[in-house]
């Protein structure tokens, strides 16, 4: 190597030129001579490898090869090949010229750290892919864990890089990391803390990607579509992407819609208000009138017989309706809509059903149904909710019951 870098040196001293020229020339000569052949190089590896890749990926049942291509991972390695005939061949093209030598070598090792660092980059972005396929971990925040890889990544490559440079050794960069933990930790203390709240996401399964939560201190109500390092994206109900720092996840109070969604059903909680006033005492004509609802029929017969048996026993005067045991319009509308709930199609019968009197407000009586539907999508669920509410609104006036509603101008024309 040595006589062939000095080939065209010497020709050109033979030539009568000077030495100075001539080193110049031997320089240009070589280095554009090396620079196509290291281009030839890298195009013909890079071609191999793209192509076996590419034909492995297309033979083979994973889809990790498949990745390692999307990543440009073999077109990385590629260049390793020329960059270290480059390293090898400096000495010899700047044979004549020993202060650009060793800056020029340090220089391709300050790239070779680069290019290592980016290769590392490909195959974690490729292995982060990969994990991301498989179910068992499809919901787990891997963005996170790849990014605190490439970040100790780069920060060691970058210490390694200044050592190279200034020719001090690495040891001792880490030596001074005690005197500058301080400065550390205020530069990067947000990814500090997302580091540590998505292992603390990860560990106790607060949020996965794919959930529904609700944060309202950011505004965030919708589905969970990346967990990061430092942030976590929810796209709202209106297409709106609302960013929340990870670390919040763990210091503020938010709603995880998970455990709804892997139930049986979603829940109805709603609430009538019924006027005080329309409630009353049922007499035998009104139980009579309202024994021709079918849904309560049988119900009205066994417990009227019942009631009636009772105050008999008791000889209890009936001539006042609040003697005794008696029935009222609310407590059968009630019953009703009770039956009504747990004959409805659309009601999860496996799941609490229950129809609760709350107390009373001065808006009026709210009669809350509690219950489940067996459809959890939303579009579904709203529907069979406005149904079961349809109904019952318009069943209010059949039991001599009115609903509250604040009074309008029209009133009180």
């Amino acid at each position: 190597m040595e006589k062939l870098s000095h080939k065209i040196y010497d020709f050109l001293i033979d030539s009568g030129l000077s030495a100075e020229w001539a080193s110049y020339i031997n320089l240009a000569t070589l280095l554009i001579g090396l620079l196509v052949v290291l281009f030839l190089i890298d195009f013909v590896l890079r071609k191999i490898l793209v192509g076996l890749f590419t034909r492995l990926s297309v033979n083979s049942k994973t889809h990790f090869d498949d990745l390692l291509v999307k990543n440009r991972a073999p077109r990385n390695i590629a260049h390793v090949i020329p960059l270290v005939l480059l390293y090898k061949a400096i000495p010899f093209v700047f044979r004549d010229f020993p202060v650009a030598g060793p800056f020029l070598l340090k220089t391709i090792e300050v790239i070779g750290i680069f290019l290592f660092l980016w290769i590392v980059r490909s195959l974690l972005h490729t292995i982060k892919d990969f994990l991301k396929t498989l179910p068992i971990l499809k919901d787990k925040p891997i963005d996170s864990y790849i990014q605190v890889f490439m970040i100790f990544a780069w920060a060691f490559g970058l210490f390694f890089a200044i050592s190279v440079i200034t020719g001090v050794e690495l040891w001792k960069f880490f030596t001074a990391l005690g005197t500058a933990s301080a400065v550390i930790i205020l530069v990067f203390r947000d990814t500090i803390m997302g580091f540590v709240a998505s292992i603390q996401v990860s560990i106790n399964d607060m949020v996965r990607i794919g959930d529904w939560i609700t944060f309202d201190k950011y505004g965030a109500d919708g589905d969970v579509i990346e967990i990061n390092l430092a942030t976590v994206k929810v796209q709202n109900f209106d297409k709106t992407i609302t960013t929340i720092p990870t670390y919040a996840l763990i210091s503020d109070s938010f709603k995880n819609w998970r455990g709804m969604t892997n139930s049986g059903g979603r829940r109805i909680k709603r609430a009538l208000l019924i006027k005080q006033e329309s409630v009353r005492f049922l007499d035998k004509n009104d139980v009579e009138s309202l024994q021709k609802i079918q849904l309560i029929s049988e119900y009205l017969k066994t417990r009227n017989a019942d009631i009636d048996k009772y105050n008999a026993e008791r000889e209890i005067d009936k001539s006042i309706l609040i003697n005794g045991k008696n029935l009222t319009n609310l407590g059968v509308f009630r019953k009703y809509i009770d039956t009504y709930l747990n004959n409805h199609s659309g009601v999860n019968k496996e799941m609490t059903i229950m129809v609760r009197q709350l107390d009373p407000t001065p808006q009026g009586i709210p009669m809350e149904v509690y219950a489940f539907s067996n459809d959890k999508r939303w579009a579904n669920y709203e529907y069979i909710m406005a149904d079961i509410f349809d109904h019952l609104l318009a069943a209010i006036s059949y039991f001599d019951l009115e609903g509250f509603e604040l009074p309008s101008s029209t009133n009180f024309k």
